[in-house]
C-alpha cells in the first residue's frame, strides 16, 4: 500500500517572495498568513514578500518559515490532501506538527514566535556551525567528544542529514579545530556556515528551557498523524512525549537521515516537501534515489501536484 509523507524544511531555506503566490492566488492561504499576522502582531506578508533583512534574523526567520509551510499545507488540505506520515527538520518539525494535528496553527505561530526571540536571545558570542562532507558519522562524533574532552569547549554533531553530510555545532574554536581534525581523518571538505549561532548545540539549553515554559500553554492533541521526531528518529506516540521532545530539539542533534530512513522501511514511497527551496527533497535522494520525491514551494508546484494526483 502506498504511504506519503509531508516533510517540512528548516531555518536556512527562507527567501524574500516565498509564499506570495500562494497569498494573492488562494484565499486559504491569505488566512493563513493574516492568522500568524493576528497571533503575533507582525506583518507576516511584508515580511515575507517585501525586501528586507530581517527575514535572515532568527527572531523572524522561524515564523516566516512556519506561517508559509502551514500556508501551503492548508491549500493541499482544502483540496482534499493528507499525509500518512509527516516530520520536518529542526524548526519545520512545527510545520509537521500542525500538518499532523497536534497542535493547531494558531498555537503553533505562538510558540514559534517565541522560539525564534528565545533562540535568537540565547546565541552566545563566538558560536559557529561546520559541514562535514564526505566522513562517517561515528568518526565525526569520535572528533568532537575528543576536541571538547581536550579544549573544554562545546562542540558536537548537530545534523545528520544525508550519507555524507553531517553538521557540527559550538564553539568556534573547538568548531574549527573539530574540523581541522576531520579533514586529517578523511573528510573530503568542510564547510563553514552561514548562521547566527551554534544551533542543536548544549550552548543552547537555556532556550529550551525557555521555550518549555511556552510549550505548556500549548494544546496538545490526543489523536493525530503519526509524526517522527527530530531527536529520536522514532514515532511520537503519545501526548506526554511532544513537549519534552520540542525541548530537547533546540539543543539535541536532529536526525534527519535517520528519520528519512525510519519512514522508507515503514513503506513510505512519495515525499512531499512544502515550504521554500529543496533542501530536503536533495537530502532524500541522497539517502534513496529511488523514491519519488516533490517539492512544492510555488503556485506551479502546487498546481503541478494536484493535476499528477487527481
Amino acid at each position: 500500500m502506498s504511504k506519503t509523507a509531508f516533510i517540512f524544511p528548516g531555518q536556512g531555506s527562507q527567501y524574500v517572495g516565498m509564499g506570495k503566490e500562494f497569498y494573492e492566488n488562494l484565499p486559504i492561504c491569505r488566512e493563513v498568513y493574516d492568522l500568524a499576522s493576528e497571533v503575533t502582531g507582525l506583518d507576516l506578508p511584508k515580511l515575507c514578500f517585501m525586501e528586507n533583512e530581517q527575514i535572515h534574523q532568527t527572531e523572524y526567520t522561524q515564523i516566516c518559515m512556519l506561517a508559509t509551510e502551514v500556508a501551503i499545507y492548508m491549500a493541499l488540505e482544502q483540496n482534499g490532501y493528507q499525509p500518512d506520515v509527516t516530520a520536518g527538520l529542526s524548526l519545520g518539525e512545527y510545520g509537521a506538527l500542525v500538518a499532523s494535528g497536534v497542535m493547531t496553527a494558531e498555537e503553533a505561530f505562538e510558540v514559534v514566535r517565541k522560539r525564534g526571540i528565545y533562540m535568537q536571545q540565547a546565541v552566545p558570542t563566538g558560536g559557529a556551525m561546520a559541514a562535514v562532507l564526505g566522513l562517517e558519522g561515528g568518526k565525526i562524533e569520535q572528533i568532537c567528544e575528543q576536541t571538547e574532552e581536550q579544549m573544554q569547549l562545546a562542540v558536537s554533531v548537530a545534523n545528520y542529514n544525508c550519507p555524507g553530510q553531517i553538521v557540527i555545532s559550538g564553539k568556534a574554536e573547538a568548531v574549527q579545530t573539530a574540523g581541522e581534525a576531520c579533514k586529517e581523518a578523511g573528510a573530503k571538505r568542510v564547510v563553514p556556515l552561514k548562521v547566527s549561532g551554534p544551533f542543536h548545540s548544549k550552548l543552547l539549553t537555556d532556550a529550551g528551557k525557555q521555550l518549555r515554559e511556552a510549550l505548556d500553554k500549548a494544546e496538545i492533541r490526543e489523536n493525530f498523524v503519526p509524526y517522527i521526531a527530530n531527536v529520536t528518529a522514532d514515532y511520537v506516540t503519545e501526548q506526554s512525549q511532544v513537549k519534552p521532545l520540542l525541548e530537547c530539539q533546540i539543543y539535541s542533534p536532529v536526525r534527519w537521515q535517520q528519520t528519512i530512513e525510519r519512514m522508507l522501511a515503514d513503506g513510505v514511497d512519495e515525499f512531499v516537501e512544502l515550504g521554500p527551496g529543496k533542501t530536503l527533497s536533495g537530502f532524500i535522494k541522497k539517502i534513496n534515489r529511488n523514491v519519488k520525491v516533490c517539492n512544492i514551494d510555488k503556485m506551479e508546484d502546487f498546481v503541478r501536484f494536484v493535476a499528477e494526483h487527481c
